[in-house]
């Protein structure tokens, strides 16, 4: 009998074993690369050096520009081709080349030389942007998308011109006018968004559900947005089923792409706005936390049965390891595929690691005598459960 028990208990082992590798392994080989860092400089300090890109251009005498002309045209009509003039004489050819040799028309009027700039547009509008939240649906954890219903208002204290909003995070968008005036616009927009999904805490986690839209063609010499953070909210009536509300905020930044296409160094006033939401906490202890500690107490149980019977011991603890690693495959199916390991991930690992000192405390009677037999079970009766209780807090705070 004693046999026999050994070669359950090992077997269930190296099955299970293999099953947590093979879940653990996906999560290191997951592709998680994350987002360059946002060299975006903000809209607070206001202050981005878009003639850093210019450096070794020319810059032409120009007429002043005339306050107050909000609409001076296509700003590609009075476009000019480039020169030798344009560029430093002590230039090299690689520097040259870095900037653009390439007939692209630019601008010799004002800070910036690409040809969407608008240097006669009289100065840019500051828009002040009202975001209300009405409703979210269908939000996907796997992909981090979600539907989103809200208001947009943008109130500017010089006329705006023509605005063609484009969400960067979004698509399917569909929008609806309220009103077009020269200093107020309103809408009210229906689409699909994504956002990025952070899991390190899970179950105890916290998503920011992400808006964001920049102007197709204006930079921040036709136009720059600011939050308006008295008129960012969310409906009285705004629910999402299983989350909580963290917290709303809006920022806005000045965004610079990587270099389209020759003399491209018109940064573009980006708005972002976000809703974090949260988990409800007792909701998530008792889906997690609570059956990982049933599993390794369930298991303690055996260590009050004696080495007669060590049939009846393996039991007590082979078939939680199976469970373990059901449990843990069943946690992993509802979550996307990350490359670094959640709260929820180190709990497992954590009640891996507790079953397998239950098992040693096990094995260890088939390899003393009888007359020790008694010392091992009154030392693992009074020191496995404090050590794996410890073991367990440990990596629940992790």
């Amino acid at each position: 009998m004693s046999r026999l028990a050994a070669i359950v208990q090992i077997v269930s082992l190296v099955i299970a074993f293999l099953g947590a590798i093979v879940i653990l392994g996906a999560k290191v080989h997951a592709a998680d690369k994350a987002p360059p860092p946002d060299k975006s400089p903000s809209s607070a300090a206001g202050k981005a050096d878009a003639a850093v890109l210019d450096a070794g251009v020319k810059p032409a005498a120009s007429a002043p520009l005339a306050a107050g002309v909000r609409d001076a045209g296509n700003p590609l009509d009075y476009a000019v081709l480039p020169g030798e003039s344009d560029f430093d004489e002590h230039l090299s050819e690689e520097q040259k080349a870095s900037i653009g040799e390439g007939k692209v028309p630019i601008h010799r009027e004002g800070k910036f030389r690409s040809p969407f700039a608008h240097p006669r547009f009289g100065g840019p509008a500051t828009a002040k942007v009202g975001l209300v939240i009405n409703n979210v649906r269908g939000y996907d954890i796997q992909h981090g998308s979600f539907d989103a219903d809200f208001f947009l208002s943008l109130t500017s204290d010089k006329p705006m011109g023509t605005m063609e909003l484009f969400f960067t995070n979004g698509h399917e968008i569909t929008q609806t006018v309220l009103a077009d005036t020269p200093t107020f616009k309103a809408y009210r927009f229906t689409g699909s968004f994504i956002s990025r999904v952070d899991l390190r805490k899970y179950p105890f986690d916290t998503q920011y559900l992400t808006i964001e839209f920049e102007d197709l063609r204006a930079g921040v010499d036709q136009i720059v947005f600011e939050p308006y953070q008295e008129r960012t909210s969310l409906d009285a009536q705004f629910i999402l089923s299983g989350w909580g509300v963290e917290s709303i905020g809006a920022r806005s930044y000045k965004h610079l792409y990587p270099p389209r296409f020759d003399r491209d160094d018109l940064y573009v006033s980006r708005y972002k706005f976000s809703l974090g939401i949260e988990r409800f906490a007792t909701s998530a202890a008792f889906s997690v936390f609570f059956p990982a500690y049933i599993i390794v107490l369930i298991s303690l149980m055996g260590l009050w049965v004696r080495a007669e019977r060590l049939d009846i011991r393996t039991n007590a603890v082979a078939p939680m390891l199976a469970a373990a690693v059901f449990f843990h495959y069943s946690l992993t199916q509802s979550l996307p595929s990350v490359g670094y390991l959640t709260r929820a991930d180190k709990l497992m690992l954590g009640v891996y690691v507790a079953l397998l000192i239950n098992m040693l405390s096990t094995w260890s009677f088939l390899i003393i005598g009888e007359q020790r037999q008694e010392t091992v079970f009154r030392w693992a009766r009074a020191w496995v459960p404090p050590v794996t209780i410890a073991l367990m807090l440990a990596v629940s705070w992790i």
